[in-house]
């Protein structure tokens, strides 16, 4: 392990970088749908050694010291994301005579800029980096920091953060609850980081006992949780039914102006009316997807009598769709991203409107400036979609409220907020055709599902092409369909709502995390420089 690490120590120009960006590659088997969570050590243990080794001239100035563990963190950054997010470039090639040129943009000029972030974790924990543990401890206070930031800086992209390579399954994805996935990441970098101290023996008896201890903890509660008794409640005959709609609809037929919407239209209506799978009652509530209505709804007095027709009256559809807002006399519209509830005699009852748009995906940045240079919109809406001010819960007839996330929304844990309490579930609408077979489906549903732990609410999720599921607040699958798959899947409410507390103060307690994690990391550091002196 010592000679290992000598090496990687020790390497220099291209083998430097090569090293670098193996190790975030290496990292990303960690995440779905490969789950191999130990990976990251392989990751981290590399990215230890790597900074231990990027030494400057003792006359460079603050940024020529820091430069050179900038440069490994951002290199181990650009590896890992693009190892990860390389499927983004899926989406472009749905219209590939529009949007071909901007691939290399999506593959590697994401990573590049996320890759900033991880270059700064690097740079600050290198202020503070010591001969022992405290080194380690300070480049997980310092991804625990960066993770955050990215969460929330330039409308946030938190988007496979290191801790979700920690919680591949339910045993581990249980102590979300207590600290969150922000509180995980800054753990787990310190439980993946720890084998570095076998390469240069400096605290390493401490430091793997701490880590060995964090990961027992985190696997242990998750034990505790999953094997806890649950109180015995009697079957409610009446809990409503809910059916989830799985069309799998080809990206490239939605977005086809010509083509026959009202067949896309009547294929959601058929797997809705589709009798029950083993002499199950008919669903009381039925979800479809993102975008699942082909064409303004409110426009289309047909589609709505068609629904109406569909359903009985005590039943409901709540449908991803596109709402459309007159603003006056001369004023162009504002469109929306929106979810309805509509009842058994096609009333529209209640909408929530997306809050979190995607950008460059429903809006363009500075798009006065950008227009100039021909960038657009992959969705093609003119001006965009407009942002909801407020986050409205969804209330059915039946006085059930969902907590609407539209797509990519449920990878936020700070959306989780507002009337997060007064809500039944979760309920997120999703279309991931855009991102074909690729890990992009998967990696967007484990996040999915660390947002029910997290909050302790049962998770609705409909995809067009999948994942579609319900989801307890422990994070486990009670039913649902696989990527690609058609069809329907019904459940009752109470088969996936587990009784659980709303949660800890997951933000004050990611923060004691960091505080520890660089009170750690300053105590080594302080006594390096007296050791020295």
């Amino acid at each position: 392990m010592e000679r290992l690490a000598d090496r990687i120590i020790l390497a220099w120009g291209f083998k430097r970088m090569v090293f670098a960006i193996l190790a975030g590659a290496i990292g990303v088997l960690a995440l779905p749908p490969f789950g191999f969570f130990a990976a990251m050590f392989v990751s981290f243990t590399l990215l230890v050694w790597l900074i231990d080794g990027s030494a400057a001239a003792p006359e460079s100035g603050i940024i020529g010291r820091l430069w050179p563990s900038f440069a490994v963190g951002w290199l181990f950054g650009f590896g890992y994301f693009v190892a990860g997010l390389w499927w983004l470039g899926h989406a472009l090639l749905i219209d590939s005579d529009a949007f071909a040129w901007a691939l290399p943009l999506a593959i590697f000029g994401l990573p590049a800029v996320l890759a900033v972030f991880y270059g700064i974790a690097t740079a600050l924990a290198r202020t503070i980096w010591s001969d022992g543990v405290g080194r380690i401890a300070g480049l997980a206070a310092s991804f625990g920091l960066v993770e955050w930031l990215r969460s929330i800086l330039f409308t946030g992209f938190p988007w496979n953060a290191i801790g979700y390579g920690m919680a591949p399954v339910p045993l581990m994805m249980q102590s979300a609850h207590v600290i969150g996935i922000m509180g995980i990441t800054a753990l787990s970098v310190f439980i993946f980081a720890a084998p570095a101290l076998l390469g240069t023996r400096q605290g390493a008896k401490l430091g793997l006992s701490l880590a060995a201890l964090l990961f027992a903890a985190h696997v242990g509660y998750g034990a505790y949780i999953l094997h806890s008794p649950q109180p015995a409640a009697a079957p409610d005959p009446k809990s409503p039914v809910i059916r989830l709609v799985q069309p799998t609809i080809d990206q490239t037929t939605k977005m086809d102006t010509d083509g026959d919407r009202a067949a896309i239209f009547e294929k959601h209506l058929k797997l809705s009316v589709e009798p029950p799978k083993d002499g199950g009652r008919r669903p009381d509530i039925i979800v479809w997807p993102e975008t699942s209505i082909p064409f303004i709804l409110t426009d289309n007095q047909d589609a709505l009598t068609r629904i109406a027709d569909t359903l009985d009256d005590n039943q409901v559809l709540i449908a991803g769709a596109v709402r459309v807002e007159d603003t006056g006399p001369g004023n162009p519209p504002r469109y929306y991203n929106s979810i309805y509830v509509i009842d058994g005699r096609g009333q529209i009852v209640s909408a929530a409107d997306k809050v979190h748009l995607v950008p460059f995906g429903e809006y363009v940045p500075f798009e006065s400036i950008l227009d100039e240079f021909g960038i657009q919109n992959v969705v093609e809406m003119p001006g965009g979609f407009s942002p909801a001010a407020t986050r409205q819960l969804l209330t059915l007839p039946s006085g059930i409220k969902f907590y609407p996330l539209v797509c990519y929304e449920i990878i936020f844990p700070d959306e989780m907020t507002g009337d997060l309490g007064a809500a039944n579930a979760i309920l997120n609408v999703t279309n991931d055709a855009w991102f074909g077979a690729t890990p992009g489906p998967y990696q967007h549903f484990q996040q999915a599902r660390l947002r029910a732990v997290e909050t302790g609410l049962p998770l609705i999720r409909d995809g067009n092409s999948g994942i579609s599921a319900f989801v307890n607040a422990r994070g486990e699958v009670v039913a649902g369909l696989g990527l690609n798959e058609t069809g329907f899947v019904d459940a009752t409410i109470e088969s996936f709502s587990l009784p659980r507390d709303p949660g800890y103060p997951r933000q004050a307690y990611f923060w004691l995390i960091e505080i520890l994690l660089f009170a750690i990391a300053l105590v080594s550091r302080v006594g390096l420089v007296f050791k020295h002196n």
